[in-house]
């Protein structure tokens, strides 16, 4: 077994450990950062197979943006997970099922020696660069179906801004930034006049 083989093993056996505690773990603070580790060992390993941008982009948009956000709305709601995790262990059966077949199937690609020969990656040079290779295919054989999915995000995006702006019941309370900001202080303050209280002292024998 060479060095490189165990480094593989190394972040496999941490993300499948990470993974599993991702499912298992009651804290959802404690579950989103277990999420982290898992989306670091598969960069590492991403890394490790050549696919350089892969590996980078994992790490910056997963990592640096949508579990930054994930952590934030977890701990700004507040969310009680005990009462989303009330039917785990009656999904337990069906998901362990599931996970049998998936193990099952990548273990007859990785052992297939017919798999092996046709999908055996073609080894490259020291200075070959994969980022450059995506670009080139994605932006000339795949240039039609990525502008495709670019529009349909652009239209994604101005749905998701339609249906933030669109006219809600009037009993709805909302924040208004202008009328906040025009605001005086005799709209916040009302002074009210009464009159002196005379305090009365009650002692034993009056």
């Amino acid at each position: 077994m060479n060095y490189e083989l165990i480094i593989f093993y190394l972040f496999a056996s941490v993300l499948v450990a990470a993974a599993i505690s991702v499912v298992t773990v009651r804290n959802p603070v404690y579950a989103a950062l277990f999420l982290i580790l898992a989306f670091f060992s598969s960069s590492a390993i991403w890394i490790m197979l050549e696919a350089e941008f892969l590996g980078v982009v994992l790490i910056l948009v997963y990592v640096g943006a949508v579990m930054v956000l994930f952590l934030f709305v977890i701990m700004m709601l507040d969310i009680n997970i005990d009462i989303l995790r009330e039917g785990f262990i009656r999904y337990l059966p069906v998901g362990l099922l599931v996970a049998v077949a998936v193990a099952a199937e990548m273990i007859f690609v990785l052992t297939s020696d017919t798999i092996k020969t046709v999908v055996a990656p073609a080894r490259h040079a020291a200075d070959y660069s994969n980022t450059e290779a995506l670009g080139e295919i994605l932006y000339t054989d795949y240039v039609y179906p990525f502008e495709i999915a670019a529009v349909v995000l652009v239209v994604a995006i101005i749905a998701a801004i339609v249906l933030t702006h669109r006219k809600r019941d009037p009993s709805t309370k909302s924040q208004n930034i202008s009328h906040q900001v025009r605001v005086k202080s005799s709209d916040r303050l009302r002074i009210i006049k009464m009159d002196a209280e005379t305090k009365t002292s009650n002692k034993v024998g009056e």
